[in-house]
């Protein structure tokens, strides 16, 4: 393994663990060496994902849209590892089908909510630790279509739009203290909701959770460290 990806000692926080790219990541990082805390809505369940807690692998109760909950679970799991080296923000969702002039005020604020709030709740509660120690990376999980407006999804691409902003004024507000801070930009990524969703479509061109993942070690790795504020799109073959 070449030393700028290996993560033996060294910590990554992943929110949306126990999704599909989630475990994708959680995997890509376990077999590189990573202690994991991953910070989950109900640990019982992440448990029955991933297996029970070990030397390596915490599971931290939080719902990301409670300030007060992700401080404490992210001082929780620092206090348990000894710090956090890498946060990925991979918590998301995505809804689409009104133009903007129909979209409701629910749509809306769970999109910005769970897509932008829930980042800002994480850097709140894990940028000040990496000040500390002048070092970290951070990966944020924003969208292809977040470049520029799209019918029928106006609330999904402002939500995304947001995640891309917010990753490059982190950039250019920490660079200087040995902090990166990245996103990715993937289109449709091969999951059997999204096979189920579009049945007529060929998910080989699709994004494979792996494969983004591997983007994802990447820029919170080593090799990494000339990049700041960089929305880097992961399209597969679409």
């Amino acid at each position: 393994m070449a030393a700028d990806f290996d993560f033996t000692g060294r910590t990554a926080m992943i929110t949306g663990a126990a999704g599909n790219l989630g475990r994708a990541v959680v995997d890509a990082f376990s077999s590189r060496g990573a202690n994991l805390a991953l910070l989950v809505r109900d640990a019982k369940q992440a448990a029955a994902v991933f297996g029970a807690a070990n030397d390596r692998l915490a599971f931290v109760a939080a719902d990301l849209l409670d300030a007060g909950q992700v401080a404490a679970a992210v001082a929780a799991a620092a206090g348990r590892f000894g710090g956090v080296d890498v946060l990925c923000n991979l918590a998301g969702g995505f809804r689409m089908g009104s133009p903007v002039h129909e979209t409701t005020d629910r749509d809306w604020e769970f999109l910005l909510d769970i897509n932008a709030r829930t980042l800002l709740h994480m850097a709140r509660a894990v940028v000040p630790l990496m000040l500390q120690r002048r070092a970290g990376k951070i990966v944020n999980v924003g969208a292809a279509s977040a470049q520029k407006g799209v019918a029928q999804m106006g609330a999904y691409v402002a939500s995304k739009s947001a995640v891309i902003r917010l990753t490059e004024s982190m950039a250019a507000e920490l660079r200087t203290q040995n902090i990166n801070v990245n996103c990715v930009l993937p289109t449709t990524i091969d999951t059997p909701e999204n096979r189920k969703a579009m049945p007529g479509v060929d998910p080989a061109k699709w994004v494979a959770p792996g494969d983004l993942a591997n983007v994802i070690v990447f820029l919170a790795s080593d090799a990494s460290r000339a990049i700041h504020g960089a929305a880097i799109p992961v399209s597969g073959l679409s």
